[in-house]
Order: structure tokens, then sequence, then C-alpha cells
């Protein structure tokens, strides 16, 4: 069996990996972010996923401060409730869908996201926050801003193929 912990790395995508990179856990998340879903019996029902490894993804999300429990009003049932931290998990599913969108589906995105308020489509963009520009990704570098001990010194880390061309999607 795989460890879930990157303890060598340091790096803040091995982090959330270690809270939300386990099977099921993103689609647990999709589920009560996008479809309000609380119940321990809704997520098992419309994910099919076996009542153990449900019961360990939501006891860790708990813990990591991603989920409270408690008693809904209207319900004796125990019910699972998304904190600002889960909240903020929205723009991952989002982003993470976008790509499967573009990469893996071949007849097309089976959901879109809308703008509640007036229904307009909604995406994600990068933006520099010194010069307001949306850059090509081959233009985003990652520098190390506090480097493991082992490796005192400040650099550039490895691009993927820089100037590899990216072709846009045809919508």
């Amino acid at each position: 069996m795989l460890g879930r912990l990157y303890k060598k790395q340091n790096c803040s995508a091995a982090r959330a990996l270690e809270v939300v990179g386990e099977r099921w856990s993103l689609l647990i998340l999709r589920d009560a972010l996008f479809r309000g879903t609380t119940r321990f019996s809704d997520f098992q029902r419309t994910l099919g996923v076996a009542p153990n490894v449900l019961a360990k993804r939501l006891e860790g999300f708990i813990a990591a401060g991603i989920l409270e429990a408690g008693q809904s009003q209207h319900s004796e049932h125990r019910e699972y409730f998304l904190t600002k931290k889960g909240r903020d998990l929205k723009t991952v599913v989002i982003a993470l869908t976008a790509w499967g969108d573009r990469w893996a589906a071949p007849h097309g995105p089976p959901v879109v996201f809308k703008h509640e308020s007036c229904g307009g489509h909604v995406e994600q963009q990068l933006q520099c926050t010194t010069c307001g520009e949306t850059p090509i990704l081959t233009d985003v570098v990652a520098r190390a801003t506090n480097p493991c001990p082992a490796k005192r010194e400040s650099r550039t880390l490895p691009a993927t193929r820089r100037r590899e061309k990216m072709e846009p999607r045809s919508v």
C-alpha cells in the first residue's frame, strides 16, 4: 500500500494531497460543495463508496478541519457540514473539473459551473498580481520561498518543458 504522507516534500501541493488526495476524497467534497450533500447515507447512495471507506474519509475531513459533524435541526442523523476551509476547496474542484472537461470528457463537459446571480458561465483564470496580465502557462514558474533546511539556496524549480506549446481548446 502506498503511504499517505509526503514527509520529504517541502510543497503545499503535497500537503494538500495528504488531506484530499485519497481515492473518493474529491468526489465526496464535490457532492458536499455543489450538491449540498450532508448525510452519510446520501454520500454512500450517490457515490457508491463502501461504508468503511466513506467513514474513514469523513472522519479524516473532520480531523483536518474541512468538515464539522453535527445534528441537523430537521433530522436525528449525524450530518457533515463544510467549514470555511472546506468551502475554499470549491476552486480546486472547479479547476480539476476544467482539466477533466478538456482532457478526459470525450463527449463534452457533463456539468458546467454557473454564476447563480446572473446565470453566466464561471471559469478560473490566472492573473499576475503585479502587472494584471493573464500569463500563458509556459510563463508561470515556481520559485522556492522557504527551502528545505538541506537546500538553503533559493532556486527556480524545474519547469515542465518550458517552451512546450499548449493547444487551446476549441469551445
